[in-house]
């Protein structure tokens, strides 16, 4: 049984440091191009076996220690009354974005067996691993949802979302109130169906300065946490040096770390009693194995072999990104800090 990746996010003794990588199930494997040669992406998605062939071909192909369910963080959106698609190299297109506080009224309560397929996939997974990886599912936190739904599109600096949060603060927290009730059934949900861990992106929230995700973030997000008390939890978000203190109060037993910080900064300023995720800069990747290699053995010296590290990117696997590369990575980081039996079943 191959446990380590649940062990480290509790902060456990582990026979090495876990990998896995955010985005590690897509376009870096020709398998994944050719399905989507017959397949839109929604519609691997939404398919269980075709979205569970998806989730497991890292765990195959690169040896990681975890399976992240393949999905879009927008699709639980849908069951709320929600029509997007997306468009190839844009991302999500919202059909009506939210304008007014009786758009967020127009909202539908969410009803999780609206993602069966999703779950039915989580089920897949979990037994043709058969505990030889962990299962991690996810969604997306309200603050980057919240974006998306008024923005309508990926953007660059979220200027329609935040004017409207500042100028109708009743409708963003009602919206975001919507949102946390919607996750909090997902994940629950999600643990249910059979993942390990579960891990919340903040893609966006690095856009907001302290003192405005102190007010309209943090309460939202605390809550979310608190309602997951059966799995490990991840919290992630990029660009948010500004914001690591705070997030670890909102909560996640392991916080995520871009490359944007030092391991060794971002683990103090969250605190020696969690875990942290990352933080390799995607793009070491496209220079090659040297600087690959210089750059994991850099995070593996701050990370000093404390328990309660999971390796990983400091965000998302580049399309463009050679797999053998991302297999050596895994092998080296194993190989790295690789423990005897007497370490790894000493206590914490």
């Amino acid at each position: 049984m191959n446990d380590r990746f649940v062990r480290a996010c509790r902060r456990e003794p582990v026979d090495a440091t876990p990998v896995w990588f955010m985005r590690q199930a897509g376009r870096s494997f020709a398998a994944y191009r050719k399905l989507r040669e017959r397949y839109g992406i929604l519609e691997l998605a939404k398919t269980p076996d075709l979205c569970a062939e998806v989730t497991l071909m890292p765990v195959r192909d690169l040896g990681v220690d975890a399976a992240v369910l393949f999905a879009d963080i927008m699709l639980p959106l849908e069951p709320m009354g929600v029509g997007l698609r997306i468009e190839p190299d844009i991302g999500p297109i919202i059909d009506h974005p939210i304008r007014s506080a009786a758009d967020v009224a127009a909202l539908r309560p969410f009803e999780p067996e609206a993602m069966a397929a999703t779950f039915e996939a989580i089920g897949l997974v979990r037994r043709e691993l058969a505990g030889s990886a962990g299962v991690i599912g996810f969604s997306g936190a309200p603050f980057t949802l919240a974006c998306y739904l008024i923005e309508g599109r990926p953007s660059r600096d979220f200027a329609t979302a935040k004017a409207f949060m500042y100028r109708e603060p009743a409708a963003w927290h009602e919206l975001m109130d919507r949102l946390v009730t919607m996750t909090i059934a997902y994940l629950r949900a999600q643990v249910d169906a059979g993942a390990d861990v579960v891990q919340l992106f903040d893609s966006w929230v690095g856009g907001l300065g302290p003192a405005d995700y102190r007010e309209f973030v943090q309460p939202h997000v605390r809550r979310i946490f608190g309602g997951l008390l059966d799995v490990p939890t991840i919290h992630f978000g990029t660009g948010t040096a500004a914001l690591l203190e705070l997030m670890a109060e909102a909560g996640g037993d392991v916080i995520g770390l871009d490359h944007r910080v030092s391991l060794v900064d971002g683990w103090r300023r969250v605190g020696a009693g969690r875990g942290v995720q990352g933080n390799l800069d995607s793009a070491r990747l496209l220079a090659g194995w040297d600087a690959t290699r210089s750059g994991a053995i850099a995070v593996l010296g701050e990370a000093a072999g404390r328990p309660g590290h999971v390796f990983n990117l400091g965000h998302g696997v580049l399309p463009q990104t050679d797999t053998d590369l991302l297999r050596r990575l895994v092998d080296l980081v194993h190989e790295e800090t690789a423990r005897t039996p007497a370490v790894a079943g000493a206590s914490s």
